[in-house]
Order: structure tokens, then sequence, then C-alpha cells
């Protein structure tokens, strides 16, 4: 094999299946100008197919890679036109934060763009119990109206605005989906995406944050473990289930020689 020849490695895949139920009033916004509810001057995201709420992977995997970077004190940059957006990225493809979430950053040295591809795929997010949701009198499908003002200091004039929240008790079908690459980093792998999670359920999920915004929690949480040779060969007995990730994790040694 010459110097210049990539070998990618793959070990097989770990699904992460459970619920996120929102415990606060959660607004992730969209565009006023594709989204028709009168009134409202931030509305939520919604499906254009059945205008139920969801939650898209975007936010949720950026807001776990924003806290991941917080936790394990990984230098920022600022990666866009807005020098408010800083995030890590770096060259190094054994980088805890860029293997799992992604890097693009061109080398210091050779100037060359380096790609890191992501081993953690985030799924949207869907409601699960929109008939509950449908009983509640707001006015709108599925959410709330929430009304705040905001007062100039200097004029102490208010300046009504109406917020729309997905209301605490709504449940969200949760999936994410790990590229078991590297046998050595498995475990730190599904530490830190554990930690991501864990770190979450503290802080909080979309806008508003700060006032009470978007506490989530995660509930029956499953791991499902999809080694290499179950592709290859199709039997579905080779699937691993099991609540205790490091059982699932035991069946993927040895995969790179399988």
């Amino acid at each position: 094999m010459s110097e210049d020849t990539m070998k990618l490695k793959f070990l097989g895949k770990i699904k992460i299946t459970g619920e996120m139920k929102v415990v606060t009033g959660m607004h992730i916004g969209a565009s006023k100008e594709t989204v028709k509810i009168g009134g409202i001057d931030s509305p939520v995201v919604r499906d254009p197919l059945t205008d139920l709420p969801y939650i898209p992977g975007s936010s949720l995997k950026g807001k776990l890679r924003s806290l991941s970077e917080k936790t394990l004190e990984k230098d920022l940059f600022t990666v866009s036109r807005n020098p408010d957006i800083n995030l890590h990225v770096c060259t190094d493809k054994h980088c805890e934060i860029c293997r799992l979430f992604g890097s693009s950053k061109k080398d210091e040295n050779t100037k060359d763009q380096k790609n890191i591809p992501s081993r953690l795929i985030v799924r949207d997010m869907h409601l699960l119990n929109e008939d509950e949701l449908l009983n509640i009198d707001t006015g709108l499908p599925y959410t709330e109206w929430k009304f705040e003002n905001s007062i100039d200091r200097i004029s102490s004039a208010a300046n009504p605005r109406q917020i729309e929240r997905v209301p605490a008790g709504a449940k969200f079908k949760f999936e994410l989906v790990y590229d078991a690459e590297e046998e050595s980093e498995l475990k730190e792998d599904i530490t830190r995406i554990q930690m991501a999670l864990k770190l979450l359920e503290q802080d909080a999920l979309g806008g508003h944050g700060s006032r009470g915004y978007g506490k989530v929690e995660f509930e029956n949480m499953k791991y499902t473990g999809y080694p290499k040779k179950y592709y290859v060969s199709g039997n579905e007995s080779l699937i691993l289930e099991n609540e205790l990730v490091d059982d699932i994790l035991s069946g993927f040694i040895g995969e790179k020689n399988a």
C-alpha cells in the first residue's frame, strides 16, 4: 500500500435511542416568512407536511458540541463572518471533539483544507404525544403563546412580544447514531456522548434558556450495536441490544480484523 493510500476503518454502528421530555416551554425559532401563524412575533420551527413542531438535529448537535467544548476547555476559533460564532476546529483526526462532531479547517503548514467527518449522526426529533397536546387550550396547534415585555432601561418603555413555545410535557423521539472506527477510542467517544447529554439536562435547549426556557430530560435510553459483520452477513442475530453500553462495546472488539 502506497503512502498516499488511505484505508477506511469501520467497526460498526451504535444507535442510541430514547425520548426527550420538555420540562419547561421550549423555543427553537423558525423564519416568520415560512411559518404562517398570525400574530406570533417569534414562531417555532414546524414540519411543513404535518405542521407539527419538531427539533432539528442541527440544533441538538450544535448544543451538544458547545457544551462539550466548554467542559473540555477547548480553544475556540471564529469560523464564519459572524464574530460571535466560535467553536473548536482542528486538523487532529484523534481530537475528542472534532472526531465526534466533525471539523473542516486549513492546515497551518500546507494550507490544504483538512476535513474530519463527524462520527456522530444526530437525527431530527419528531413529536411523540401530539394527541395529548391537542387537548391544551392555547389557540395554537400543539404549542402555546408566551407573552413577554422587554423594558428599555433608559425610557422605561415596554416592548411587548409574543413567543411561541413547545409546552412542558411534550415528548420527542430521540436518536443518535455513532460510527465506530477506532477500537481504542470507542469507550471514550460513548462516554463523551453521555457526558454531553447529562450536561444538556442541566442547561437548556433552544432560545431564552437563561429565562427558564428549554429544560429537557432524556428518558428510556437504549443502546443497540450493529457490528460490521452484521452488515456483511445480514445475520440479524448479530445485532447487540443491551441497556449496559459496556456489553455492546465488547461486541466490537476485534471487528477491524473481521
